[in-house]
This record gives structure tokens, C-alpha cells and sequence, in this order.
């Protein structure tokens, strides 16, 4: 019987893949030890990728793999297992938050990383490159028919949500809106139709040959549209003064929404992007950093 039970207690720990702790561990996941997948708002895209380079670079041993979809469908990932970070222009509403809560018993926590802008953009041939915020409302409802306003998909997106809600106050699109499939296309599109008038986020605009991201894509010209607050009529590009200041009329925020319930990757890479690394390429993309705090002062130049 004794020798029964020996032969046992052998058999149970080959199965357990050995007693003395010789099979293969499992990795536990740390901030700077992990994969984690995303799920990222296409029109941040360009802005997202040049961030996750800089991070992997800092933490070799940690990966940030991104999926770029319409915001809908960001959303929609978030309640699954595989998704633990989303990058969107809104936060969760406590119907939202409730959910989480409920079915991961985890509240996700969201902030502000940084503030986008919608940016025009027509063709180097167009007659109009300055616009009222009227001829926008115009334009997306179908009651102008001299333009042709493209977007990055009719539904579901960033921006078309935006769009709706912002700018026609809640109306739908009209029928004359083109849906081209993503913010790169939108701007091949309008490179290529002198009548298009494009809607994309601000850190699409960038010129990616320039190696100091300081001047707008070459194809096309970015449109200016009246000041918000401004005195007077002026017109103004969505420059990050004007995004600060709040004289350009299209600007929208950039959300984290954080699923994980331990400290991971997807802490370490909000961390990143929330201190001054990550706000400072906020910066270079055309966006405001949300945590960098600059004064405004009026000056007087003496001559």
C-alpha cells in the first residue's frame, strides 16, 4: 500500500510538470513586461503610432499592439476580455461605467490626454479655403451643392459623430457626403477633386516629410474658419494656439478609457503618454497637450 501511494504521489507531479518547479512559468505581465492589444480611433493614427514607437523603445520588453477602427467599434472592444485600453474623443457615461463595473467588476478609469481639432482640408486648385462655420453646416446637410464634403466613413466614426453633433446641432449627413474608408483617404481623395472639401483630425495634417512636423501637407491646403471668440472677423487654421486659445470652433478632446484592474502595461503606457514624453509628441502632432500648463500673458512690443 505504502509503495502504491509513492508510485501516486510520482505520477501527480509529473503531471503538475514536475515537483521541484523545473516545467515552464508562466510570465507575469509587469509596466515594463507584456504585450497588450489596443484599440485606437483612426484618426489619431499617425499621432498613436509615433507614440507607441517612442514607448517601445523605452521598455523593450514591453508592446503596445494597435488596432485602428471607427470609435463605435473601440468601444465595442473595450467589453471584451482582449481589450483593456481604447483611445477615443469621449469618456464613458455612468450607464457606461455601471456596465463595466457589473460585468468585469472593474470601474475603468478615463481623462483627457490631449485636444484634437477637426481640420478642412480642400484641394490646391480650390476657389475657397476659408470658410464660415454656416458654409460647413451647408456642405454636410446638402444645401450646398458647389462642394463636395468627404469623411472618413458615414457612420460610427470620431468624426462623423462630431459632425453631427457639432456642427449640425443633432441633424443627419446628407446624401451627398462621401464616405471615403480612412483619414488617408480622405486626403487622396481631396488631392485629386478640386470641388471636395475633406473633414479630418489635426494630426493628419502634418507634412510626414518634413523631420520637424512643423508645416501642413503639401497635397492639400488647410482651410481657416471663422474665429470662435476672436474680435472681429478673422479666420484662423487649427495651429495649437488656436486649439488652447479656443479660437479655432472644432475642437474635440482625445479620452483614455483604462480596463486593468492591476499595474500593466496598459498603466505604464497612459503614464507615458500622460507625462511630459508623450505630451511633448501630443505637441508635434498638431494637438494640445492636455498636462503641459502654459500662462497666456498680453505683452506690449515697444518699437
Amino acid at each position: 500500500m505504502i509503495g502504491k501511494g509513492i508510485l501516486s504521489g510520482i505520477v501527480v507531479c509529473a503531471l503538475l510538470s514536475g515537483c521541484g518547479g523545473k516545467g515552464p512559468k508562466m510570465v507575469q505581465e509587469t509596466p515594463i513586461n507584456g504585450t497588450i492589444h489596443i484599440s485606437v480611433d483612426e484618426s489619431f493614427r499617425p499621432v498613436i503610432d509615433s507614440q507607441i514607437k517612442v514607448f517601445e523603445s523605452s521598455f523593450p520588453n514591453a508592446h503596445v499592439i494597435a488596432d485602428y477602427r471607427s470609435e463605435a467599434q473601440c468601444l465595442r472592444d473595450l467589453s471584451t476580455d482582449s481589450t483593456r485600453l481604447v483611445l477615443v474623443t469621449r469618456g464613458l457615461t455612468p450607464e457606461e461605467e455601471n456596465f463595466y463595473d457589473d460585468s468585469f467588476h472593474v470601474r475603468p478609469r478615463y481623462g483627457v490626454l490631449a485636444f484634437d481639432a477637426i481640420a478642412i482640408i480642400v484641394n490646391k486648385a480650390a476657389k475657397d479655403s476659408i470658410f464660415e462655420p454656416k458654409d460647413l453646416q451647408d456642405m454636410l446637410s446638402g444645401a450646398d451643392t458647389k462642394h463636395l464634403p468627404v469623411m472618413d466613413g458615414v457612420s460610427a466614426t470620431s468624426t462623423v459623430r462630431y459632425a453631427m453633433d457639432s456642427i449640425l446641432a443633432g441633424k443627419p449627413l446628407g446624401k451627398n457626403v462621401t464616405a471615403a474608408r480612412t483619414s488617408e483617404d480622405v486626403i487622396n481623395y481631396v488631392a485629386n477633386n478640386p470641388r471636395a472639401v475633406g473633414f479630418i483630425g489635426a494630426s493628419w495634417i502634418a507634412d510626414r516629410n518634413d523631420p520637424g512636423d512643423t508645416s501642413f501637407n503639401k497635397n492639400v491646403i488647410v482651410a481657416a474658419v471663422r474665429c470662435k471668440t476672436c474680435l472681429g472677423t478673422t479666420y484662423v487654421r487649427p495651429y495649437q494656439a488656436n486649439i488652447a486659445l479656443n479660437r479655432y470652433p472644432l475642437v474635440r478632446s482625445l479620452y483614455y478609457i483604462l480596463k486593468e484592474s492591476f499595474s500593466g502595461v496598459g498603466n505604464n503606457f497612459v503614464n507615458f503618454l500622460q507625462y511630459e514624453r508623450g505630451q511633448l509628441i501630443f505637441s508635434k502632432a498638431y494637438l494640445w497637450p492636455a498636462g503641459m500648463h502654459f500662462e497666456v500673458r498680453d505683452v506690449q512690443l515697444s518699437k
